[in-house]
């Protein structure tokens, strides 16, 4: 949840109002309200997921379990129920089209918890265009078509993919109990780590284009290498090696560091 408001925070300020300052930014009260609409609706999104996964998650993540241990499910619904709705509402008073997308967002979140997390691919995907539609929101509630929130968008959405993938290697057993039909359970660790190649490649493709797209700012490149590409062929190296539970939650570690770097990054548009 930090993360995604950090994301939010750091578009407004480094990519679509570089020229104001901070402190104005932060006091305005419709990015205030946009915050506000995409916390709860992404909140609303954890507890629905918790929900329907308690028995998978009493296999995976006994030691985490919430919903069905500290709440009781009937809690929880009335909780997700609120939130998406207050997301939503607050979406429309903010703008029409954030409103929309605020309204997708959560009923994707539904069906993902819901269905499309045991289907192939389908479940991994959803939660990457989520991913991305969290950046491109905040342009859209100020009206703006900003490349660079594009590509972030796009960074976004692949290094999401990959970290749902390893996420899925790294449950395979709980899932697998309840005949879900994620990529790992299809194809094998194997087939899946041969998936998670070729988007580290589109990632490496699409990090290096935006490194040579802004070859005018040499810090950028600096900062690409150091804290996105060389991080990146480590987590290559260690997906090699991966064969348990334990290396795939390593991994998914990674992918979150390589998020949150990649998200600093936007500091260099200041």
């Amino acid at each position: 949840m930090l993360l995604i408001a950090l994301c939010q925070v750091l578009v407004q300020i480094c990519l679509l109002q570089p020229a104001i300052p901070v402190r104005q930014i932060l006091v305005q009260e419709s990015f205030f309200l946009l915050l506000v609409s995409t916390f709860c609706v992404a909140a609303a999104g954890y507890i629905i997921n918790d929900y329907y996964d308690i028995k998978i998650d009493a296999i995976n993540k006994p030691k985490r379990l919430v919903v069905g241990k500290s709440i009781n499910r009937r809690q929880a619904i009335l909780a997700h129920l609120l939130l998406t709705g207050i997301g939503i509402i607050v979406g429309v008073i903010l703008n029409w089209r954030v409103g929309l997308i605020n309204l997708g967002a959560a009923l994707l979140l539904w069906g993902y918890s819901a269905r499309f997390k045991k289907k192939l691919l389908i479940g991994n995907v959803v939660i990457s265009i989520l991913s991305a539609t969290m950046l491109l929101v905040v342009a859209v509630n100020i009206g703006s078509d900003n490349k660079a929130v594009w590509a972030y968008a796009l960074f976004a959405f692949i290094i999401s993919l990959i970290r749902e993938i390893i996420k899925d290697m790294e449950d395979i057993k709980g899932d697998a109990s309840f005949d879900c039909r994620t990529l790992p359970i299809v194809v094998g660790i194997p087939g899946s780590k041969w998936v998670l190649y070729a988007l580290l490649l589109l990632f490496y493709i699409i990090v290096i284009a935006a490194v040579v797209y802004r070859q005018e700012d040499p810090f950028f490149g600096v900062y690409m290498l150091f804290f996105i590409l060389l991080p990146g062929a480590f987590m290559v190296s260690l997906l090699l090696k991966a064969d348990r539970r334990r290396d795939f939650s390593r991994l998914s570690r990674w992918c979150k560091g390589l998020m949150f770097m990649g998200i600093l990054s936007m500091l260099l548009f200041r």
